[in-house]
């Protein structure tokens, strides 16, 4: 009679459990050794639009916007570089509707970088921020 009793319990378990539902990506947060170079990076080099950040969080926080309702949030506390990361492994992604002003943009700014076509004959570009993260920039696909 238990199992039975285990297996009825089981499966009405298993039916009325809450599914996670995700509506759409909200943010990222990364932990970041300075502030204020990391925050320099991501808006001077990939003009993200800072979001203000209650005072007595600025010394430790940095926050951005992507695109609406999207944001990436930096976080005061990294303490070495990130070495997980490359263009074929830990990275993120963003997309940009052009990779030639992109690959322009960064050559004037002095910026390292490596630029590849993917299988689609999408272009993808490759920078790396002051604590090493990689940030995978990529057109839309053709």
């Amino acid at each position: 009679m238990r199992p039975i009793l285990f297996l009825v319990f089981f499966l009405l378990i298993g039916k009325i459990s809450a599914q996670v539902t995700i509506l759409g990506y909200n943010h990222v947060a990364l932990s970041v050794s300075n502030i204020d170079s990391s925050a320099w990076f991501y808006h001077e080099i990939l003009g993200l639009e800072p979001i203000a950040v209650p005072e007595e969080l600025k010394a430790i926080r940095a926050w951005f916007k992507i695109v609406p309702g999207q944001e990436l949030h930096l976080l005061a506390g990294r303490e070495q570089m990130v070495t997980n990361n490359s263009r074929n492994g830990a990275h993120f992604a963003l997309t940009i509707p052009d990779a030639d002003p992109v690959e322009a943009h960064l050559k004037i700014k002095g910026v390292p970088y490596h630029r590849q076509q993917r299988f689609d004959k999408a272009w993808q570009i490759y920078v790396t921020d002051p604590d090493g993260y990689v940030i995978e920039l990529n057109e839309p696909k053709k």
